[in-house]
């Protein structure tokens, strides 16, 4: 509970220092995001960490092409402009989920596989 209390702290404190073209409230962003995965990733053995850093690859990868795409289609269909807004709001939100949920996953699953990895060794090394 105390993760889902600072994901929505940090989210709100982001959107009041703002974020466009903002460091510090683009890392408030990412401390979020990451926060919310970390919220439901703790309790995982190192095994699903791992997961989660191949879920969060291909995520990324996908979310990217499907926003190229989508930008490609955009500018050289020529598309009615409500259905051209449409495709720029979808545009939009793939590259937001490819920097601010898939970036902090991946970060998340790569410590959480080092931190879970060394205490399962210690474990094994004191039994």
């Amino acid at each position: 509970m105390l993760l889902l209390g600072a994901v929505a702290v940090l989210a709100v404190a982001a959107g009041v220092v703002g974020i466009d073209d903002n460091a510090i409230g683009i890392s408030l962003v990412m401390f979020s995001a990451a926060s919310l995965v970390l919220a439901f990733a703790h309790p995982w053995p190192s095994a699903q960490f791992r997961r989660l850093i191949y879920a969060s690859v291909l995520g990324f990868v996908a979310l990217m092409v499907l926003g190229i795409g989508l930008q490609a289609l955009v500018e050289l269909a020529g598309l009615p402009g409500p259905i051209d807004r449409v495709l720029e709001v979808v545009e939009t939100a793939c590259f937001l989920g490819a920097a601010f949920l898939c970036i902090p996953g991946l970060l998340v699953g790569i410590i959480g596989t080092v931190i879970k990895r060394r205490r399962e060794r210690d474990q094994r090394l004191v039994a």
